[in-house]
């Protein structure tokens, strides 16, 4: 093995430990959480590391660094998630490698996705960014939109062509009543994926936790976890 494979594979067993012992502290059947590996600042290299060592959920943030690398990857099993706030002018760039779309936060958003999911021939799975640091603006400081903008936006995206509702996702935040408060954060995001299920059932997803809490996701009842630092390093940033 190269040093970087083998660099991986230790990050990887380290991390696949702790969400194995997360899932028996919490009673949890290991199957029922997904690692979805943050690939942001990292090579197509790595990707493809990734890819032999069994990972099939990728991650990323920025459409100008993802573009290329799952273009260069497009030969591998892997199904990619964008995570990061996306502008409308990325839409049709994005659509057209992402599989989900973590970040929905706007009707805005789901109209361009929509058209260019349609426009591509692709169903497109969607998740509802939670801001549980939202202020008066009804946004979070990383994107999201406030718990009472759920349901609206959820409806908007189950009747959109080519769009899939799959579920919520949020970051821990850093502000407001929940900083430095991950499990209760966590705690909250399924209470919310509870009332969502009641109208949309198929939604199951529940995307939380990340390198330094991802336990605390495991013990909310996270069914995604998206780890990067834990798994490939600490690196600088591209371009």
């Amino acid at each position: 093995m190269t040093d970087r494979k083998t660099e991986i594979a230790a990050n990887l067993a380290k991390v696949e430990e702790r969400i194995a012992a997360g899932c028996v502290a919490a009673a949890r059947k290991r199957e029922e959480v997904t690692l979805i590996v943050v690939t942001k600042t990292y090579p197509a290299s790595d990707v493809r590391i990734l890819s032999g060592l069994g990972v099939r959920h990728v991650a990323e943030n920025r459409d100008q660094d993802a573009a290329p690398k799952a273009a260069a990857c497009a030969d591998l099993p892997l199904t990619w998630h964008f995570v990061g706030q996306l502008q409308t002018n990325k839409v049709r760039s994005v659509v057209g490698y992402a599989d989900v779309v973590q970040s929905v936060d706007r009707a805005r958003l789901v109209v361009a996705l929509s058209k260019e999911a349609v426009r591509a021939g692709r169903e497109l799975g969607c998740l509802i960014q939670v801001a549980l640091d939202a202020g008066a603006s009804g946004r979070g400081e990383r994107g999201g939109v406030a718990p009472d903008g759920i349901e609206e936006l959820a409806d908007l995206v189950a009747g959109a062509p080519g769009l899939r509702l799959d579920g919520l996702m949020t970051v821990a935040p850093l502000t407001g009543e929940y900083a430095g408060r991950e499990r209760a954060a966590f705690g909250r995001l399924m209470d919310l994926s509870t009332d969502l299920r009641r109208a949309h059932p198929a939604a199951t997803m529940v995307s939380a936790g990340m390198s330094a809490d991802l336990e605390q996701a495991v013990a909310a009842g996270a069914t995604h976890v998206r780890v990067g630092s834990a798994v490939l390093g600490v690196r600088p940033r591209l371009g």
